[in-house]
């Protein structure tokens, strides 16, 4: 292959892997001995012809060091383009004699990233590796930056897909209100700045007769993409299979798991659904419901300041997406005039404090008093204050779930 090769690794490998083209022979081992203190993995071409052969092999460099007037600033400059275009991402510095630097601009246009100026004596050797390594550093932050913005994009695309689902006018009944909220999560990262994730909560309310509304909320396991279009996949199905014959909630529930198995963008890799579907009778004000791995809903008595849940942990159901043919109950309680009711995602509960040294989470204990301390606030505020109270939890850290609230008040 040809070329001077000086490698020095240590258990950390190398700094900076460098393919160097330079026309100056008694100059290679002084250049090789001040990039290679650093343990830089060096191929030193003396030759043009070594230079060019090097550059348009199929290895891979992190920076590429050459002269731009040998054989002579045309020569330089054709072996120049043919390097960028095999080495697109590689940054190519270019080096020259003061009185060849009118030739650097046109290099510079053509994507040259830096070019360094040989005095006679050789002073420019003491800053080289400290160049070389500036140019590496701008180019990865360019590429971090860059992908950073790819995948807030992405992020963002995502969670507006998984928003453009969720409804935005929501019906109630006569001596009903409803409310309901999305939020995704929030973590923080380094310099504390927040970045909003893509998940898979979901929430529904639909009036499925003119005495039946139902209150649906979901969960698909994981974030991003796969949990976006898992819940997309079950707000399919739930909106193919709605109809009158499913006022029995255990039924939907089957059939919807059922159809989720067979679904690989929900299972695959241990993917799933918890699932909390529920109908009230406004006219009974019965309100019948079954989970599939989702939280237990919760009943706020205002009167009395009472606040419990309708049933306990045993009563969650299966995942939705694991097994097909899996027998749902049904679970029905009375919605007590004067009251409020709570559907939401385990993200509400499951929000933990910033501090190492503090444990717990918010927990069930953590919705009930923020409900209890919001008895004289409306449905809205309450609401407002659930999130708020979870979040604040948090210590600023942000929850590391998305989270779905559905809240219905009964007036008399």
């Amino acid at each position: 292959m040809g070329g001077l090769i000086f490698s020095e690794f240590d258990l950390m490998g190398p700094t900076m892997r460098i393919l160097i083209g330079w026309d100056n022979p008694e100059e290679c081992d002084l250049i090789s001995l001040y990039l290679g203190v650093s343990e830089n993995d060096l191929v030193i071409c003396p030759t043009t012809e070594e230079f060019l052969e090097q550059a348009l092999d199929n290895n891979s460099w992190d920076i590429i060091l050459m002269t731009i007037m040998s054989p002579d600033p045309q020569t330089a400059f054709d072996h120049f383009e043919q390097i960028r275009q095999k080495h697109l991402d590689t940054p190519v510095v270019g080096a020259c004699p003061t009185q060849g630097t009118f030739h650097v601009a046109r290099f510079l246009t053509a994507g040259m990233r830096a070019y360094i100026i040989r005095d006679e004596g050789g002073d420019f050797m003491f800053l080289l590796e400290t160049t070389l390594q500036s140019v590496v550093d701008s180019v990865k932050a360019e590429r971090e930056r860059f992908v950073a913005e790819r995948l807030r994009e992405e992020i963002e695309s995502v969670r507006k897909l998984q928003e453009s689902i969720i409804p935005s006018d929501l019906e109630s009944p006569d001596r009903f209100d409803v409310t309901a909220r999305y939020e995704s999560s929030q973590i923080r990262v380094f310099g504390g700045q927040p970045v909003t994730l893509a998940g898979g909560d979901y929430y529904d309310v639909f009036m499925l007769d003119d005495e039946n509304l139902v209150l649906l909320v979901g969960d698909a396991s994981g974030h991003g993409m796969k949990a976006c279009m898992s819940i997309m996949t079950m707000h399919t199905l739930v909106g193919m299979i709605r109809s009158n014959k499913y006022l029995d909630t255990a039924a939907f529930v089957s059939d919807v798991n059922n159809r989720l198995c067979n679904q690989a963008i929900v299972n695959d890799d241990g993917g799933f659904i918890t699932l909390l579907y529920g109908i009230l009778n406004a006219k009974t004000n019965e309100f019948q419901w079954t989970s599939a791995g989702a939280p237990i809903p919760i009943v706020h008595e205002l009167e009395t300041n009472k606040v419990y849940e309708l049933g306990s942990i045993d009563d969650g159901g299966l995942p939705l997406g694991i097994v097909p043919e899996v027998e749902y109950d049904i679970h029905t309680s009375v919605v007590p005039p004067d009251s409020r009711l709570l559907i939401f995602t385990d993200g509400l509960a499951e929000a933990f404090p910033g501090e190492k040294e503090t444990f717990g989470e918010f927990g069930i204990p953590g919705i009930m008093k923020s409900l209890q301390e919001s008895r004289s606030n409306d449905l809205e505020t309450a609401l407002s204050n659930l999130f708020r109270d979870s979040n604040a939890f948090t210590d600023g850290s942000g929850r590391h779930d998305d989270t779905s609230v559905v809240l219905l008040g009964r007036k008399n």
